[in-house]
């Protein structure tokens, strides 16, 4: 069973690399720490065990970041991030979200059409 996590952030707010991958690190724990529900079986394990695959997309708004994320957190472990506001973006900027860890092939059910960063 091939486990992945998806982290899917916001590219029109035009973050520096830097604020990128903090938001990503941030959507990662979060979505991990929501994976270990008992719901989610052991995936979160199984996830480690495989060496914790990460796939990082974009999308073009903050309406299509909450879209898909209504759509994904009701099947599978997500976190939405919101920014603190102390760099690059406003206190509460919907920056990206992080979905899983969870079966690859049903994740890409709601990420395949995403292009990667």
């Amino acid at each position: 069973m091939s486990l992945v996590q998806y982290l899917v952030v916001r590219n029109d707010l035009k973050m520096g690399k830097g604020k990128i991958a903090a938001q990503c690190g941030h959507a990662s724990i979060l979505s991990f720490l929501k994976s270990q529900e008992r719901k989610y079986g052991n995936d979160a394990q199984d996830w480690l065990n495989e060496g914790m695959k990460k796939i990082v997309v974009k999308v073009d708004s903050e309406k299509d970041l909450l879209l898909l994320f209504e759509k994904v957190k009701r099947f599978f472990p997500a976190a939405l991030v919101s920014d603190a506001g102390h760099t690059q973006v406003e206190a509460g900027t919907k920056t990206c979200i992080g979905i899983g860890p969870a079966k690859e092939s049903e994740l890409q059910k709601y990420t395949g059409h995403l292009k990667l960063l």
